[in-house]
């Protein structure tokens, strides 16, 4: 079993910058996480894509959304995933979860079926 943990959540106004971490951990397996993803859930709204990353770092996706405002990178010494967010808007507002996926591939891996374990997430607000 693996856990995640998110941090880092928090109010911040329109334009602003939060850094949010996900710190992975897990007797074993964690070494087997291969990408790992932050997805993201506004009231009403279904789970949405928003970037993901590959065990090495050297393969990330984005949803057109966020590009160009949000990076995410990781520390694979201290098995954490962060997402570095910008220009932060109001729509950006939604909880945001880290979540991993044990098993090897290729993909982009953009839907949540496509991962195995879910941090409990982290609340963004964008104040306009």
């Amino acid at each position: 079993q693996v856990q995640l943990v998110e941090s880092g959540g928090g109010l911040v106004q329109a334009g602003g910058s939060l850094r949010l971490s996900c710190a992975a951990s897990g007797r074993g397996r964690t070494f087997r996480i291969c990408h790992m993803g932050w997805f993201r859930q506004a009231p009403g709204k279904e789970r949405e894509f928003v970037v993901s990353i590959s065990w090495s770092g050297s393969s990330t996706y984005y949803s057109d959304s966020v590009k160009g405002r949000f990076t995410v990178s990781r520390d694979n010494a201290k098995n954490t995933v962060y997402l570095q967010m910008n220009s932060l808007k109001p729509e950006d507002t939604a909880v945001y979860y880290c979540a991993a996926r044990d098993t090897s591939g290729t993909g982009y891996y953009t839907t949540p079926q496509e991962y195995d374990y879910w941090g409990q997430g982290t609340q963004v607000t964008v104040s306009s």
